[in-house]
């Protein structure tokens, strides 16, 4: 465990010091942030806009770090031949990805920090009024996407190609989940499709604990599923 550990605050420190790493998990959502909150006002639903936005781009961020700082790290380190070097030591498949995850993670929790910062000391934004579902679905969320980004890790052949894929599945997920705009102001056939994305119930449930709303089991369960099933092939496919 304390080798795991280690290998887990390595890779969160090259991530933190990688400078596009750092930029788009840390400073890109908080411009995104500043943007959105140019005007202020609220949903109409009559939600401080605020209160929509931060868990919104939380979700941004697990994203962004799950399914493009990760699985372009982990094809880098195939292209460079490191995984080889790994395959000589104790390192198994499922201790590689449980570290990248973990990193990548705690990365996106310091994303999540910071956003939540800005929204409490420059907006006024209210607490999350259940704090523990948010947890949950944050934690559940990140394990999701963070297990899709592992298998395209595992398919993609180099780091190029491993952004490319993952800014194609990033970016549209993120316009149609509710990620960048909340989905109640979204025409209903985008939602429709934003629906089908593994993106659209993190987005639910961070905003249902977030405003105090029950979180659907249902959603949980998707988000639960997701994780098994694509963390599953992502070490069946698996190359060193």
């Amino acid at each position: 465990m304390k080798g795991l550990g280690n290998v887990i605050a390595i890779e969160l420190k090259l991530a933190v010091r990688d400078p596009m790493s750092a930029f788009f998990a840390l400073a890109f959502p908080a411009v995104i942030l500043w943007v959105k909150m140019r005007n202020g006002g609220t949903l109409p639903s009559g939600l401080p806009l605020i209160d929509a936005v931060v868990p919104m781009l939380s979700v941004f961020v697990i994203g962004l770090t799950s399914l493009v700082v990760l699985p372009a790290t982990l094809a880098q380190y195939r292209e460079r031949r490191v995984l080889k070097r790994l395959r000589a030591t104790p390192a198994s498949p499922a201790m590689i990805f449980g570290a990248q995850w973990a990193a990548h993670t705690l990365l996106a929790v310091l994303g999540t920090a910071l956003l939540a910062a800005i929204g409490l000391a420059a907006y006024g934004m209210d607490g999350p009024v259940a704090p523990a579902g948010v947890v949950l679905a944050w934690l559940l969320g990140a394990l999701s996407l963070g297990s899709v980004g592992l298998l395209i890790s595992a398919l993609v052949p180099s780091g190029r190609a491993a952004t490319v894929v993952g800014l194609a599945v990033f970016f549209p997920m993120v316009f149609v989940s509710g990620a960048m705009s909340a989905r109640e102001t979204l025409p209903e056939s985008m939602r429709a499709v934003g629906d089908l994305t593994p993106m659209a119930p993190v987005v639910q449930a961070v905003r249902a604990g977030w405003e105090g709303h029950p979180t659907s089991p249902l959603t949980l369960a998707v988000m639960a599923a997701i994780s098994v099933v694509a963390g599953g092939v992502a070490l069946k496919a698996f190359r060193w």
